[in-house]
């Protein structure tokens, strides 16, 4: 079983950064792949980004690439996601997810979910 924790929401200017922690809990975490996901006021949750076990493939929803980078230390159980050039549209709480299945994410479907941290971007 793997417990993930995110961490790192906030408030943000528009234009500004931003990044995003997921601490997991579990020997089995180096196992699984990770995803990112996010859920703004009165929208349905949606697909932000995904990474493999091993990082070696990575995933981004077309509203976030080129903006958005997902990274994972295997050897801290941590993962990341950097938000740069954030925009007032970012605004959701961001969860994060860990999964078997790499291409399941898009589907919106994982194994273990965090609580979500809170990220407002404000212009």
């Amino acid at each position: 079983q793997v417990q993930v924790v995110e961490s790192g929401g906030g408030s943000v200017q528009a234009g500004g950064s931003s990044r995003l922690s997921c601490a997991a809990s579990g020997r089995t975490f180096t196992t699984y792949n990770m995803g990112w996901f996010r859920q703004a006021p009165g929208k349905e949750r949606e697909f932000v980004a995904a990474i493999t076990w091993n990082s070696v493939m990575t995933h981004y929803a077309d509203s976030v690439k080129g903006r958005f980078t997902v990274s994972r230390r295997n050897a801290e159980n941590t993962v990341y996601l950097q938000m740069n050039s954030l925009k007032p549209e970012d605004t959701a709480v961001y969860y994060c997810a860990a999964g078997r299945r790499f291409d399941a994410f898009k589907e919106l479907t994982a194994d273990y979910w965090g609580q979500g941290t809170q990220v407002t971007v404000f212009s």
